[in-house]
């Protein structure tokens, strides 16, 4: 799996790339809304932690166009549901040898930059075998709100 990110406009645009799709449970599309338990299906995820500080935000972002944002105030602790100024775009295209997900979220929806990003993504295949993937798992089990997994720098966009 690839991951890249941009910030173009008003929005970061984040991208993965699943290598060898082969099995794996896409959810059918729903069209956007926000939804719980997306983790619990294939789902790709951000979290985001402004400054030093323990608090983060999570977002996740389904195939379906489904998604959720929550903020915690330190390591999963007083999770709430975030607000955000307009909703993600999710679009999910499978190919024969790669598949891709990219999604956009309004760059106001976001902890303020400079941040800390963490990038991960739950696979489900067809059967229920599921699979944790992270730019980074500095625990012996997958825990993608640990803190040392936000190892990407996420800068404000430089002006004009």
């Amino acid at each position: 799996m690839r991951f890249s990110w941009a910030i173009a406009e008003h929005w970061l645009t984040l991208r993965w790339r699943v290598s060898g799709e082969g099995d794996l449970a896409i959810p059918r599309l729903a069209g956007r809304g926000r939804a719980d338990g997306l983790w619990q299906a294939t789902c790709f995820e951000i979290f985001v932690r402004d400054g030093e500080g323990p608090a983060y935000a999570e977002f996740n972002l389904s195939p379906s166009e489904h998604w959720a944002a929550y903020d915690f105030s330190d390591y999963r602790a007083a999770m709430r549901e975030r607000d955000l100024p307009c909703e993600p775009v999710c679009t999910w295209r499978a190919g024969s040898a790669f598949s891709l997900f990219d999604a956009a979220i309004p760059l106001s929806g976001l902890p303020d930059l400079p941040a800390a990003l963490a990038a991960s993504a739950v696979l489900e295949e067809v059967g229920g075998t599921k699979s944790y993937w992270a730019l980074a798992h500095p625990a012996d089990q997958p825990d993608f709100h640990h803190a040392d997994g936000f190892v990407l720098a996420l800068d404000p966009p430089r002006d004009p």
